[in-house]
């Protein structure tokens, strides 16, 4: 595809999920990749309104989200992130947004360190077709040092890895295209939402049996 064609493939992805309210206060920021050698991809400028469409929405940067374009935009203050999603995957679009789910589930499972679902439907969506076919999101701090942010979500990326939770701020999931990348991202916004809704059930019911979670050494069916 040409420079044109991704951008435009981006800018898609970006209205449907603004359209869902993802993006609040600016918030979020999406990426998707131009060349693998050198490394290039589209990354969101900083500060956009991400309900607009504008031709200023997205920069082009490098392998170290530096802009390779003469611009007078600035690249997502979290570029790194994607920068390490590239380096570590065979990402070509990498999405990251703040949704009340995501924040909830992270700071539930933030001790734990990670979250993970077995039993759901929706893991299908990841190539999981196995019966007991389970799917881990990682849970890192949320670091004020954004390089050092960076560094920890690169840190738990492993060759199964389609998402990491930063505990109290959002998402970062990717695919192999823009396509599959909102298909992850939407199959785990349903994951965490039917979580915390049954979860609320069950509290409410004072039943502590929270379906479709494992973390650890412990069940919780």
């Amino acid at each position: 595809m040409s420079k044109q064609q991704r951008w435009n493939e981006l800018a898609d992805v970006k209205d449907e999920l603004a359209s869902r309210d993802w993006f609040p206060g600016t918030s979020g920021n999406v990426s998707i990749k131009v060349s693998d050698s050198p490394l290039a991809f589209y990354v969101s400028a900083s500060g956009k309104d991400k309900t607009k469409r504008t031709s200023e929405d997205f920069l082009l940067v490098d392998q170290y989200g530096k802009p390779i374009e003469e611009t007078h935009l600035k690249a997502s203050a979290e570029t790194g992130i994607h920068c390490e999603v590239y380096r570590l995957t065979d990402a070509g679009c990498c999405l990251h947004v703040h949704t009340v789910d995501n924040n909830l589930i992270s700071e539930l499972y933030g001790d734990v360190g990670e979250i993970t679902f077995q039993g759901q439907e929706l893991i299908k969506a990841f190539g999981i077709w196995e019966e007991e076919g389970s799917i881990t999101v990682p849970i890192v701090e949320n670091y004020g040092d954004l390089s050092k942010l960076s560094e920890a979500v690169g840190a738990v990326i492993k060759p199964d890895t389609k998402a990491v939770l930063i505990r109290n701020h959002g998402i970062t999931v990717w695919g192999r295209n823009a396509f599959e990348a909102k298909k992850h991202l939407e199959a785990f916004e349903f994951l965490f939402s039917y979580h915390i809704k049954l979860r609320t059930l069950n509290v409410l019911n004072k039943n502590q049996s929270f379906g479709g979670v494992i973390n650890g050494t412990t069940t919780i069916s």
